[in-house]
């Protein structure tokens, strides 16, 4: 697989801003078993999660596959905010509520009580400064979480994610599209699961174990034998890298590679148009095996795609 000589974006100046966040919804679950209930249905640690806090997380199935993703936002003791893709909320919202039974919580659908937007380049510094990814500044009822950095080439670009009440006032800074906030989140290598793509993936497969989305030492969880399995006993064979491509590409869409032209070798997770207007950038989960040979959109014969370097380490596997 070829890599791309020059992914420099230069026109950085662009992506300082606000961007409306029209693709997300909230969950809410609410009650004094909210954290602990979640902490038994989720990827990762709810329990401990400080107040003010935030981290992300999967929902998966006993087959240990992703049938959700969240930023997770613990907003009082009693309160935790799950913040995902709004086309897969109302089937994740019945799941979850399946599992509550005697639990003192109650989960609904808050999107129309919060605000969602994404905080771009100066305007996210301004917000939650040089914070790592995950770690949340709360004030007067909002709480900006600081997410990973879009990087392409020699250009940084710091993200953070905006969530607070309706009526609340937003912080300053020119309105950017989400095309845009689409393109940042590509170039970030972290993202969340979206219907497309529901049930597709164990949490490694889209590198979440090296991005803080999955918690080996927590207790059980829906499918957690299956992703501990992955990590410990070297089984994983899939993860996702972020490529450059001449043609736009679809979210669920197959690659292939010419080694095997008979069957795809990975699924495309999210693309995005580069500002620069220069093709499309992506993420693609596919096979390790396949990674070195070469991938293709569409098939075997298809357009080349080329692979940029992730913005973060993968953990070795155990």
């Amino acid at each position: 697989m070829n890599t791309l000589a020059d992914t420099r974006i230069p026109m950085s100046h662009v992506l300082n801003g606000i961007s409306p966040l029209p693709h997300l919804g909230v969950i809410q679950a609410q009650g004094e078993d909210a954290a602990h209930f979640l902490h038994n249905q989720l990827s990762n640690d709810v329990l401990l999660l400080p107040v003010g806090q935030a981290r992300l997380a999967a929902f998966c199935s006993a087959k240990g596959r992703m049938q959700a993703s969240f930023v997770v936002i613990k907003t009082s003791p009693d309160t935790v905010l799950l913040v995902l893709n709004l086309d897969l909320l109302a089937q994740t919202l019945k799941r979850l509520s399946m599992f509550v039974l005697r639990a003192k919580v109650k989960m609904t659908d808050a999107s129309d009580q919060w605000q969602l937007r994404g905080l771009l380049g100066d305007r996210a510094v301004a917000v939650v400064g040089q914070l790592a990814a995950w770690q949340t500044v709360a004030a007067d009822g909002a709480h900006a979480v600081a997410l990973y950095p879009a990087v392409a080439g020699e250009v940084q670009v710091p993200r953070a994610l905006w969530v607070a009440p309706q009526g609340h006032a937003l912080p300053a800074g020119a309105e950017l599209t989400s095309d845009l906030w689409q393109w940042a989140e590509v170039m970030s290598g972290v993202t969340l699961v979206s219907q497309p793509v529901f049930e597709a993936f164990v949490p490694q497969m889209l590198n979440y174990e090296s991005v803080g989305g999955v918690n080996f030492k927590k207790g059980c969880y829906p499918g957690q034998e299956v992703v501990a399995r992955s990590q410990f006993r070297g089984t994983l064979k899939r993860r996702t890298a972020l490529v450059h491509s001449p043609v736009a590409l679809s979210t669920g869409q197959d690659v292939f590679t010419p080694t095997e032209p008979e069957q795809p070798c990975g699924t495309v997770v999210l693309c995005a148009t580069r500002p620069d207007g220069q093709g499309f950038d992506a993420l693609v989960s596919g096979t390790l095996q396949s990674m070195p040979t070469g991938w293709r959109a569409g098939d075997a014969q298809g357009p080349a795609l080329d692979l940029l370097a992730l913005p973060y380490v993968l953990l070795e596997d155990i």
